[in-house]
C-alpha cells in the first residue's frame, strides 16, 4: 500500500487549449468563495458549473491533437519520478554510481517495494525546481546514467527481483562530454543487455519518451504509456527543424510522427495505455500514480507466473514482431510493380553483351 503522507505537487498552469476549462473553473471558484462568505444559497449555480466543468473537460480531452498531448506530457504540474517514488513506493533505497566514471542524478536507481513486490526501480528524473532540474540535467542522462542503470539491472537479475523502469526524458544528453564518454555505446549496450536479463522487466512512459534516451531503458516484457505521454524517435520541434528549418511546423510533425499512446498501441509498439484522470495526470496526480501502481502490480503478478525461458522468448518475439512490414498496397499494384521490375531483367537476358571488334581489348 502506498504511503499515506502524499506530497503536494506544483501549482497548476493552464495550457492554451485549456482556456475554456479555466474560465468555467474560475467562475466556479468565485461562486464557492461567495457561498462561503455569505448566507446566499448558491447550490444550484455551483452544481451547474461543476457539471459544466466536468463535461467540458471530458469533451476537450477526448479530442486532443498530437501536439496538445505533447503539451500535456510536459505540463509543469505533471507528476514526476520523485512524486512516484514518494507516493507509490513503500520504501526506496537509492543506489548510486556506474562503477566507472561517476553518478548521474538524471537516472535514479534503487531498491523499492511496490504493492508488496520487491523491485529494482530505474527511473529518469527531471527535477522539481530550477536547482534540481539543473542537477538532473532536465532529465537528459549522460553515459554514466545508462551504465548505472544497466549495472543495477544486472544486480536485480542476480538478486532475482523484477525491474520497473519509469521513462520521462526529452532525450539523452547530446553534449561533447557525453559523446566523448561513449553516449551512443552506453545506450546500445543497455538495449543489447536488457534482451538477455533473466528477470521480468516493465517499462512505463510517464511523460516524455524521447529517442534513444528513452529506448535505453525500454526493452521490456511489458511496455506501457500513460494516456497523454509521448514516445518517438525525435521531438516534434526537432523533426520540424530538420524538415522545414523551423520549429513552426511542430504541430504537423507531431501528427506525422504518430507519437501518442493511442497511435503506438495501434502500431503494436506499446502493449498497454494507462488511463489518466479526466483533464490529465496534472489535475489529479494521486489517482494517476495509483493507476500506474495498479498496472505494475498486475503485470508483476502475470510475469511472475512465467518461466525464464518463456520470459526471454516472449521478449525477443515481441520486439521482432515490431519490425515486421505489412503490405498496404493492393495486389494489383504489387503485381504491376513486380512486372515492371522483371521486364528489364528479361530483356537483358536476351541481349548480347559480347564486345564488338571495335570494343575488343587492344594489344
Amino acid at each position: 500500500m502506498a504511503k499515506k503522507n502524499k506530497k503536494n505537487i506544483a501549482t497548476l498552469t493552464a495550457l492554451p487549449f485549456e482556456k475554456p476549462i479555466e474560465d468555467v473553473r474560475s467562475r466556479l471558484l468565485e461562486l464557492q468563495d461567495l457561498a462561503a462568505r455569505t448566507s446566499h444559497d448558491l447550490k444550484e449555480e455551483i452544481d451547474f458549473y461543476q457539471e459544466r466543468l466536468q463535461r467540458l473537460t471530458t469533451e476537450i480531452y477526448a479530442d486532443l491533437s498530437s501536439w496538445e498531448r505533447v503539451q500535456v506530457a510536459r505540463h509543469p504540474s505533471r507528476p514526476l519520478t520523485t512524486h512516484y517514488i514518494e507516493n507509490m513506493c513503500e520504501d526506496f533505497i537509492e543506489l548510486h554510481g556506474d562503477g566507472l566514471y561517476g553518478d548521474d542524478r538524471a537516472m535514479a536507481t534503487g531498491l523499492a517495494t511496490i504493492r508488496g513486490h520487491k523491485v529494482m526501480l530505474v527511473a529518469q528524473r527531471k527535477g522539481q525546481n530550477t536547482k534540481d532540474r539543473l542537477s538532473c540535467n532536465f532529465g537528459s542522462a549522460h553515459p554514466e546514467g545508462y551504465r548505472k542503470s544497466l549495472r543495477k539491472m544486472k544486480l536485480a537479475e542476480r538478486m532475482g527481483i523484477p525491474i520497473v523502469c519509469l521513462i520521462n526524458t526529452p532525450g539523452a544528453y547530446p553534449g561533447v562530454g557525453a559523446e566523448e564518454r561513449g553516449q551512443a555505446r552506453a545506450i546500445a549496450e543497455n538495449i543489447y543487455g536488457m534482451f538477455s536479463l533473466k528477470t521480468p522487466i516493465i517499462s512505463i512512459v510517464i511523460g516524455e519518451g524521447g529517442s534513444g534516451g528513452a529506448l535505453g531503458i525500454a526493452v521490456a516484457d511489458k511496455v506501457a504509456m500513460l494516456e497523454n505521454a509521448w514516445y518517438s524517435v525525435i521531438s516534434p520541434e526537432g523533426c520540424a527543424s530538420i524538415l522545414w528549418r523551423s520549429a513552426d511546423g511542430k504541430e504537423e510533425a507531431a501528427e506525422a510522427l504518430k507519437l501518442t499512446a493511442q497511435s503506438l498501441l495501434k502500431l503494436g509498439i506499446v502493449d498497454d495505455v494507462i488511463a489518466e484522470p479526466v483533464g490529465g495526470a496534472h489535475r489529479d496526480p494521486a489517482t494517476a500514480i495509483e493507476a500506474v501502481a495498479d498496472y505494475i502490480d498486475k503485470c508483476l503478478t502475470e510475469l511472475g507466473a512465467l518461466t525464464t525461458e518463456q520470459l526471454l522468448s516472449r521478449r525477443d518475439d515481441k520486439f521482432r514482431n515490431i519490425t515486421r512490414q505489412h503490405a498496404v498496397l493492393s495486389d494489383e499494384v504489387l503485381a504491376n510493380a513486380a512486372d515492371n521490375v522483371d521486364a528489364p531483367r528479361n530483356n537483358a537476358e536476351k541481349t548480347d553483351f559480347s564486345p564488338t571488334s571495335d570494343e575488343s581489348p587492344r594489344n
